[in-house]
């Protein structure tokens, strides 16, 4: 594979309990106030699909590590899942960017950028809990 990605077993019980709470996350999300915490909305989108495409690592077997995994895990998704088309990896992108800069500089995001993303990340979403219901 490449550098950041490592060949590892496969491991259906560490998926299955991310994927749980992957649904406790979506759950404390819609009970969170979008217009007054918007910044911590898009964060918790940002981790849910992280976590659920390292879900999909995990059940073929590989795993990142080091600096720029989650860039990796992006990267993954693009040279290995060709119904991502390239504005799904821009939107994965710029989420991360964005997650990056409320954790570390903190980056308040507009309620307008969340009023106009919320359904592709949503979409982006149900993607990928559709390729992982087909492997585990």
């Amino acid at each position: 594979m490449e550098e950041g990605i490592i060949r590892t077993a496969p491991d259906r019980e560490k998926a299955r309990s991310i994927l749980k709470m992957v649904e406790i996350t979506l759950e404390m999300i819609d009970t969170i106030d979008p217009r007054r915490f918007t910044s911590h909305v898009v964060k918790e989108y940002y981790e849910v699909i992280r976590e659920l495409i390292t879900v999909i690592l995990l059940l073929v077997g590989y795993k990142t590590h080091g600096e720029g995994a989650h860039k990796k895990l992006i990267e993954y998704m693009e040279k290995n899942y060709v119904e991502f088309r390239g504005h799904e990896i821009y939107l994965l992108d710029d989420l991360r960017v964005i997650r990056n800069k409320i954790a570390y500089n903190g980056f308040f995001v507009t309620d307008d950028y969340l009023d106009r993303r919320r359904q592709d990340i949503l979409m982006l979403i149900d993607k990928l809990r559709t390729i992982i219901n087909d492997d585990i």
